[in-house]
C-alpha cells in the first residue's frame, strides 16, 4: 500500500513509524520536492538569522558600552550595574531548558521570530527611563549653573551668597529628590534586559542546529524522557570537560567586554564618548573577522574535531599571552589633591576622611561628598573649586574659569594665588602612548580569542550524537548564562568597587556612583581577575585535546587490528573528514547506533 507524502509527515511527526523503517516509506518525489524546499528556504532562513545576530549583537554590545553611563546616570555602583547587566542572562535563563529540550519538536523558524518579536519589547522598555527622566544633574555648585550671577566658590561668609540664587537651586534640588525618592527608574532597564534574554534564547540553540541539520543529511529529533539524555550528555567526557573550559572562558570574557569602557576611562583618563567609538571602531570588527577566519580554516582544511579542539585551545592560549602584556601598559594615578597627592605636591596616598581638608581651604564652607573636578595651573586636580580655596569665577559650564584659588597657589613660586578650569587634568605623558600601545595588543587579542569560537562550536557538534544536539546546544547555554553571564558582571563589578578612591553622592543623601579609582588596584584586579581565569579553561581545554587523542589512537589501533586502515587509507579527504568525527562519536557510545 502506497503512502501518499503528506501522511508520511504526519507519521513522522507523531513518531508512529520506527526509525529504521522510515526510509521506506519516503517516496522519491516527496524526498526531491523536500530537498528543493529546504535547499530555498534555507538560504533565506541564513539571511533572516544573520540579521537577527547582527541586531542581536548590536543592541548588546550598545547596552555594554553605556554601562558607565548608566552607573552614573542613576548612582549605583558597579556591583549593581553587574546585576543589571547580568538580569539578560537571567531571562535567558529561565525558558533555556524548555526551549532547547521542546523547541527541536515545533517549528523553529517560528519560535525564533516570536523571540525576535520579544526582544524588540525588552529594547524598546530599555530607553523608557530617557523619556520619563529629567535632565541629568552633575554634582556642580550652584554658581557654574547660571552665569548671570557670580558667587564665589569658597563660601567664607554667608553674606557673599545671593540667598535668593542658592533657594532657587535647592528648591530644584528638593523637587528632584521628591521625585527621585519615589522611583527607581534603573528597573526599566533590568526588565527591559530581562525581556531582551527571554526573546534571544531560541536563537541560538534553534538557529544553529536548524542549520547544521539541513547543512547535511537531515536528522529527525528523538528524544525519550529528559534524565537519560542529560545523563547521555554529562557521560561523555569530551562535553562535560568542554562545558567547564567554556564557563571558566566566558566568566573571563563577560567580565572583561562588560567593565573594558570603564577600564580605559579610568586607566586613560578617556572620555566614555571616545572610549565608545574605538571600541566599536576596532575592537568590534577585529572580533567578527577572527570568527570568520575560524570559519574560513575549519572549511578550507577539512579540520576535523580534533584539529578543531586544537585551534580552540591555541587560540585561548595565545589569546591570553597577550592579555598578559597589558600590565605593562597602565598610566600613573592621576594627581587629586587629598587622594592620591597632599595638598602641597608630596606623591602619597591619602585617606579619604583626612585628606580632602587642609590649611587652604580650612575658611571655606565646603562639601566632601562633591564631584565637580577642576584642573589648576600646576597640573593638579581639586575634587571641587570650594576645595581648591577659589574666590571667583568667570563664565558657566565647561567654560568656567576660577580665581584666586588659594590651594593651587600653594605650589606656586610667584604668586600665593592660582586659577584653575573646569574639568579634571589630563595624566601624564606617557599615558596617550600606552593607550595607543593599549589598544593594539587589544585588537590582537580580541582577533586571536575568536579564531577559536567557530571551532568550539564544531567540537560541541560533533562530539556527541546527532540527534541530541539541540538538547546538548541548549544546556551548554543554560550553564554558560547560570554560571558565567550571571555571576561574571557582579563580582567583576565588586571586585572593581573595592579600588574606589572617591565616592560620589546622592541628591538625596547615601552614597552613589564612584567617580576616581585607584589605577594600579584597578589594572591588577580588572586584568588579574581575566587572566586567571582564563588560565584554568586552558587546563580543561588541554584535557578535552587529551581525551581526544586518546580516543583517536583507541580507533586507529581498532582499525588497524581490523585490517581496515588500507581502506580508509583509499577513501577521499571529504570522507575521511565526515568519518573521522563519526568515529569521535561512536567512541562514547558503543550501543547499537540510532539509524535514521
Amino acid at each position: 500500500m502506497e503512502i501518499s507524502s503528506k501522511e508520511n509527515a504526519q507519521l513522522f511527526s507523531n513518531n508512529t513509524i520506527l526509525p529504521a523503517d522510515r526510509s521506506s516509506f519516503k517516496s522519491e518525489s516527496s524526498t526531491s520536492k523536500e530537498k528543493q524546499s529546504c535547499c530555498g528556504g534555507i538560504k533565506i532562513f541564513l539571511g533572516a538569522l544573520s540579521f537577527v545576530y547582527f541586531a542581536k549583537a548590536l543592541s548588546g554590545s550598545y547596552l555594554k558600552s553605556t554601562i558607565t553611563q548608566i552607573e552614573r546616570r542613576f548612582d549605583i555602583p558597579s556591583s549593581l550595574v553587574g546585576i543589571i547587566d547580568g538580569s539578560f542572562e537571567i531571562g535567558n535563563l529561565l525558558i533555556i531548558v524548555f526551549v532547547s529540550y521542546f523547541g527541536a519538536k515545533l517549528h523553529r523558524p517560528r519560535i525564533i521570530g516570536a523571540g525576535c518579536l520579544i526582544m524588540s519589547a525588552g529594547t524598546f522598555l530599555i530607553a523608557m527611563p530617557q523619556f520619563f527622566m529629567g535632565r541629568y544633574q552633575y554634582e556642580r555648585f550652584p554658581s557654574t549653573i547660571n552665569s548671570t550671577v557670580s558667587i564665589s566658590p569658597c563660601l567664607q561668609e554667608k553674606s557673599q551668597t545671593p540667598l535668593s540664587a542658592l533657594e532657587k537651586s535647592q528648591a530644584k534640588i528638593n523637587a528632584g529628590c521628591e521625585k527621585e525618592a519615589g522611583s527607581s527608574m534603573w528597573i526599566y532597564v533590568l526588565l527591559g534586559n530581562l525581556l531582551r534574554g527571554i526573546g534571544e534564547t531560541p536563537i541560538q540553540p534553534l538557529g544553529i542546529t536548524y542549520i547544521d541539520d539541513y547543512a547535511i543529511e537531515e536528522n529527525a529529533a528523538l528524544y525519550i524522557d529528559f534524565l537519560p539524555s542529560l545523563k547521555n550528555l554529562f557521560g561523555n567526557p569530551v562535553y562535560s570537560l568542554y562545558l567547564c573550559a567554556s564557563i571558566l572562558h566566558f566568566n573571563s570574557l563577560i567580565g572583561m567586554v562588560t567593565y573594558k569602557p570603564k577600564y580605559i576611562e579610568q586607566q586613560y583618563g578617556q572620555t566614555s564618548s571616545k572610549t565608545n567609538f574605538v571600541i566599536g571602531l576596532i575592537n568590534i570588527p577585529a572580533v567578527a573577522f577572527g570568527i570568520f577566519s575560524g570559519g574560513l580554516i575549519m572549511k578550507k582544511f577539512r579540520i576535523n574535531v580534533l584539529g578543531a579542539a586544537k585551534i580552540s585551545l591555541a587560540s585561548s592560549f595565545f589569546g591570553y599571552l597577550l592579555l598578559l602584556s597589558l600590565f605593562a601598559m597602565g598610566c600613573e594615578n592621576s594627581d587629586v589633591a587629598g587622594l592620591t597627592i597632599s595638598y602641597h605636591g608630596t606623591k602619597q596616598k591619602v585617606g579619604y576622611e583626612q585628606g580632602l581638608l587642609s590649611e587652604c581651604n580650612l575658611g571655606c564652607m565646603c562639601s566632601q561628598n562633591d564631584w565637580d573636578p577642576i584642573c589648576g595651573e600646576n597640573g593638579i586636580t581639586y575634587i571641587s573649586a570650594c576645595l581648591a580655596g577659589c574666590q571667583a569665577s568667570n563664565g558657566s559650564g565647561k567654560n568656567t574659569v576660577f580665581f584666586n584659588c588659594s590651594c593651587v597657589g600653594i605650589l606656586e613660586s610667584v604668586s600665593k594665588s592660582s586659577s584653575a578650569v573646569m574639568g579634571p587634568c589630563q595624566k601624564g605623558n606617557e599615558c596617550p602612548k600606552m593607550f595607543l600601545y593599549f589598544l593594539v595588543i587589544s585588537v590582537i587579542t580580541s582577533y586571536t580569542l575568536s579564531v577559536g569560537g567557530t571551532p568550539g562550536y564544531i567540537l560541541l557538534l560533533r562530539c556527541i550524537k546527532p540527534h541530541l544536539k539541540s538538547f546538548a546546544l541548549g544546556i551548554y547555554t543554560l550553564a554558560i548564562r547560570v554560571l558565567a553571564g550571571i555571576p561574571a558582571p557582579v563580582y567583576f563589578g565588586v571586585a572593581i568597587d573595592t579600588t574606589c578612591l572617591k565616592w560620589g553622592s546622592k541628591r538625596c543623601g547615601g552614597r552613589g556612583a564612584c567617580r576616581l579609582y585607584d589605577s594600579s588596584a584597578l589594572r591588577y584586579v580588572y586584568l588579574g581577575l581575566t587572566l586567571v581565569l582564563g588560565t584554568v579553561s586552558i587546563f580543561f581545554s588541554i584535557a578535552v585535546l587529551w581525551v581526544l587523542r586518546k580516543r583517536s589512537a583507541l580507533q586507529d589501533e581498532s582499525l588497524s587490528a581490523n585490517g581496515e586502515r588500507d581502506t580508509c587509507v583509499t577513501k577521499s579527504r571529504k570522507e575521511n573528514f565526515v568519518n573521522s568525527d563519526h568515529l569521535i562519536q561512536t567512541t562514547y557510545w558503543p550501543e547499537k547506533e540510532t539509524r535514521l
